[in-house]
């Protein structure tokens, strides 16, 4: 396949850590205490693991809604998720995530689409990579 769609970059707000934090439940103090993070090293709230989900998602979304790409997204299903980090997500980072389109079959009536979002900050140091599975029902 080998395209690759950018995206604006993503402002990483304290106030997005913090509130994600709390939605799942995550309380390490890096994610809800600023002093507790620098202490810990890092220059603002650390995010949590699954973070990248809310920037990367909706420019995947965005993505197979796009006419022009010719996805059904009605029916979707998200099949899997991989987060690697090259170092952690903190707050006052500004991202950009690039959606690669890594391959597309198709087997049984089902579309098995896979993307990679490679995101950086706008300086261009690489944060994390992801990878999501998609599936949709094959037209007949």
């Amino acid at each position: 396949m080998g395209r690759a769609f950018d995206s604006p970059p993503y402002q990483v707000a304290r106030e997005k850590v913090r509130d994600f934090a709390t939605a799942v439940g995550e309380r390490d103090p890096r994610c809800h205490d600023v002093a507790a993070a620098r202490a810990a090293g890092y220059p603002d709230l650390v995010a949590p693991p699954t973070f990248p989900v809310v920037f990367t998602m909706p420019r995947i979304e965005a993505l197979l809604r796009d006419p022009g790409f010719g996805w059904r997204f009605e029916g979707t299903v998200h099949g899997d998720q991989k987060i690697a980090f090259h170092r952690p997500v903190h707050a006052g980072d500004e991202l950009v995530t690039t959606v690669h389109v890594e391959s597309l079959r198709t087997r049984a009536g089902t579309h098995m689409l896979t993307l990679r979002c490679t995101c950086a900050t706008v300086e261009g140091e690489p944060v994390c990579d992801t990878e999501a599975l998609l599936l949709s029902q094959a037209d007949s």
